[in-house]
């Protein structure tokens, strides 16, 4: 089977299928990462290749064929048949192509990382790392981390989340890839004014998605230091805190407020007032009605 030229796939920071009308896509992206929920719909031979200034990490959930070739530059080919529950990266630059005769419609997900991306500390040197490729692996926190990365795809609970699974996503890639070591603990908590910045911003942007990012620059501080000594000093992760108090707002409206449990679902930020019942209810066991009730 011919392959696809190499020009198909570096014009596009995506996977390149030919015939392109077979795979179905769904795609989100946050600063220096991207994620990319995709599904082969129809059983016919497809071609794929993907080259680019980006890494890319697939997790292949579903992905079985009766005949194919993946290559990898630097790893040798692969006619490997049984694929499914596997992780491939692919470092920046390095090309992936190949074939497949599908026995199973491949279900996977695709994380395009920014080697530049300013998620991590500057001092790890996460852009100037030599990265390994590496087909058809399986590693647990990868997989778990990516399956996070998934969900945020299809039912996004915020970037500053997202952002905090890209930046552990990198460091399980650091670990994998043995060029440098874990940091050994984490650095101390918050300064007091840093502490109290952060928490006076967060109060007057309930109701708003606040990314990692904003909050690490009003710390002065790297996105990952930040999160780290976030929740040395309030016991949680950022976007928890957050979640947090928008729940005690919200206990406060119900309290006080005659307004509607939508229209405080509104005032905290929440467009649809079922996923506010669901978070109010996984964090009080109560529905915010049976909690104004009690209050009665």
């Amino acid at each position: 089977m011919n392959l696809l030229t190499p020009s198909a796939a570096t014009s596009s920071p995506t996977v390149a299928f030919s015939p392109p009308g077979i795979v179905e896509r769904h795609a989100t992206q946050w600063r220096g990462l991207q994620v990319e929920s995709l599904r082969v719909t129809t059983a016919e031979p497809f071609q794929y290749q993907f080259q680019a200034p980006y890494h890319l990490l697939i997790m292949a959930e579903q992905a079985e064929r009766y005949d194919g070739e993946t290559q990898v530059d630097g790893l040798p080919m692969s006619n490997q048949r049984e694929c499914s529950r596997t992780l491939t990266f692919i470092p920046a630059g390095t090309r992936f192509h190949g074939w497949q005769k599908p026995r199973l419609l491949k279900k996977c997900t695709y994380c395009y990382i920014d080697p530049n991306a300013p998620l991590l500390d500057p001092e790890l040197g996460f852009g100037r790392i030599e990265f390994k490729p590496r087909l058809f692996f399986f590693d647990r926190d990868l997989w778990e981390t990516m399956l996070k990365l998934k969900r945020q795809v299809e039912k996004p609970d915020g970037p500053m989340y997202a952002e905090a699974l890209g930046i552990v996503l990198m460091h399980e890639l650091l670990r994998l890839n043995n060029s440098i070591a874990q940091p050994a603990s984490a650095r101390g908590g918050l300064a007091g004014w840093q502490q109290k910045r952060v928490a006076q911003y967060v109060e007057t942007h309930l109701s708003e998605s606040i990314p990692l990012t904003t909050l690490a620059e009003l710390a002065r501080l790297s996105p990952y230091h930040f999160a780290r000594s976030f929740k040395h000093s309030f016991g949680v992760p950022p976007h928890r805190y957050h979640l947090l108090r928008r729940m005690e707002q919200a206990k406060l409206l119900l309290g006080k407020s005659r307004a509607s449990v939508t229209e405080i679902a509104l005032q905290v930020g929440f467009r649809e007032t079922s996923s506010f019942t669901a978070a109010f209810r996984k964090l009080t066991d109560h529905s915010p009605t049976e909690y104004r009730r009690s209050l009665d």
